[in-house]
């Protein structure tokens, strides 16, 4: 009984120390690669931003969100670094939609109205319901 409370102690402890030990790391590798920043890089901000850094400053960074549109940001909030180019040798699928529907039945919609049978015009309530119900 006398060796449970330190172990309990010690079984509590290991954790925190090694949850220490990893977000340390990550910090590091995060200032690290806000620190590479260069103009030119294509970036994620944490806000979801996908954006071009244009200009890069000691604590700030100017990035292009679209043509000719530059806002100023934190440096620390460049999330990540996209990659500049694939790799040849991966096969990207993509999809590519024909120009035109013609062949596609139902692809786009219609004006016609369709109708199993043809209304009479001089039909009652009655008659109605029971060919709606019908169809």
């Amino acid at each position: 009984m006398e060796l449970l409370f330190p172990l309990l102690i010690v079984a509590l402890l290991v954790p925190m120390f090694l949850n220490v030990r990893k977000q340390k790391r990550v910090l590091a590798d995060t200032q690290a690669l806000q620190n590479s920043l260069k103009v030119g890089d294509e970036v994620v901000t944490t806000a979801g931003l996908y954006a071009r850094v244009v200009l890069v400053e000691e604590d700030t960074v100017d990035l292009e969100v679209a043509d000719g549109i530059i806002t100023t940001w934190s440096r620390a909030v460049v999330r990540e670094v996209l990659p500049t180019d694939i790799d040849e040798s991966t096969e990207v699928d993509q999809f590519v939609a024909p120009d035109d529907l013609s062949g596609v039945e139902g692809a786009g919609p219609s004006l016609e109205k369709k109708s199993h049978t043809e209304p009479v015009a001089d039909e009652t309530v009655e008659q109605s319901a029971r060919r709606l119900d019908k169809e």
